[in-house]
């Protein structure tokens, strides 16, 4: 029968997340929030605890860890808030994780070790705004080989990590080029380093969650970078994207289940503490029953991703199990952000309270990487239907 109970390292690396998450960033993190702020030190204190190399190979700077590990990171980090474990799963599982596992060698000693130090940030440049899921349908975004540079023109949104102080490179997926097939685009990731002629950001998004992390447009014209910067080879970048896509589920699914244990956690906390009709509310059966039903909801999301997580580091395919363990995450933080503003009344409507910023926090669980409705068509296809 499979165990899922963590092993001593996986633990341990837990409960020192757990402990930076409640006396470092809690008590500070509403401020940043409220003044839609960036948290540089709290962001350089996470590198040094080395939470951004966790699962790359000591030789290139990281931990030596496993993907896991990233997983259980993200989830400590979002029970207390979700934009630090957002710029951290951000940077890893898009900005970092791709150079990894399609750059060349050069490419890797260049960018992977202040990646995973922290004192740069990665970002990958997908989304536009004309795109939505059609990802690879509507890309726009297209760069030609000239003089062996590629020029870039295209305009990329909401993309995380691209506008900081720290920001180091971002991977950019553009139209290369036409397959054989009509209206089939040939697509490739490049990387752009920060700072580079042609290569502008916009102001932040003001944003309903996710206030203390960095999302940015992005605008390309003419922008020039060498034909070396080409990640991988020539036409790869839907196969990269797709691949970067199916790890990156299960680190938002170790996020969604944080959040949503956060909310148990806040929630609990405040059913001992509040009384009506001469008891604590969680005396009474209506509370308690909803907060039971919030603690199931995260006791199954926790194992669809610790599942997820499983599947892929055995080396098995896990486009379903990714898919199935975003959904049902995001839904639970969803749905558990709901009941715990309902259980605090009027203080959850306040953005002063955890539970305030969590629901503000939940629905894009339901839309990043990857709407719901995208997890239930992959999960579809992955039955043999075609919807």
């Amino acid at each position: 029968m499979p165990d899922y109970r963590l092993g001593p390292e996986h633990e341990a690396l837990r409960k020192t997340v757990e402990e930076f998450a409640r006396e470092e960033v809690a008590p500070v993190i509403g401020g940043f929030y409220e003044r839609c702020e960036f948290p540089y030190d709290i962001v350089a204190r996470m590198g040094r605890m080395g939470l951004f190399g966790l699962p790359f190979p000591e030789e290139l700077g990281g931990m030596g860890g496993d993907y896991f590990a990233h997983c259980l990171a993200l989830e400590e980090l979002a029970r207390v808030d979700s934009s630090v474990a957002i710029t951290v799963e951000a940077a890893v599982s898009l900005g970092a994780m791709p150079i990894f596992r399609f750059g060349s060698d050069e490419q890797k000693r260049r960018w992977l070790p202040h990646l995973c130090s922290g004192e740069r940030l990665g970002a990958f440049g997908l989304t536009e705004p004309g795109g939505g899921s059609d990802v690879a349908g509507a890309m726009a975004t297209r760069a030609r080989l000239a003089g062996g540079e590629w020029v870039i023109n295209g305009t990329k949104a909401f993309i995380t990590n691209a506008g900081t102080d720290i920001t180091g490179v971002v991977a950019v997926a553009a139209v290369t080029g036409e397959r054989d097939q009509p209206g089939s685009p040939e697509i490739s990731i490049i990387l752009v380093p920060a700072g580079t002629p042609g290569f502008t950001v916009s102001e932040k998004y003001s944003k309903v969650g996710w206030s203390a992390s960095d999302t940015r447009e992005l605008s390309f014209s003419d922008c020039k970078v060498p034909e070396a910067n080409l990640l991988g080879g020539r036409g790869h970048g839907y196969a990269q994207f797709l691949a970067t896509l199916d790890e990156g589920r299960i680190a938002i699914a170790a996020l969604s289940v944080g959040l949503a244990q956060g909310c148990v956690d806040e929630s609990v906390r405040y059913a001992r503490e509040r009384s009506a009709f001469g008891r604590p509310i969680g005396e009474h059966q209506a509370i308690a029953f909803k907060l039971a039903d919030m603690a199931a909801r995260v006791h199954t999301a926790r194992l669809a991703y610790y599942d997820a997580a499983g599947t892929m580091l055995a080396g098995r395919r896990f486009k379903k199990e990714a898919a199935i363990a975003k959904l049902v995450a995001s839904n639970a933080a969803m749905d558990n952000a709901r009941d715990a503003t309902q259980i605090f009344g009027g203080y959850g409507f306040m953005n002063e309270t955890p539970v305030g910023r969590f629901y503000r926090d939940a629905k894009i669980l339901e839309i990043g990487e990857g709407t719901s409705e995208v997890q239930r068509m992959l999960i579809a296809r992955e039955l043999g239907l075609r919807p």
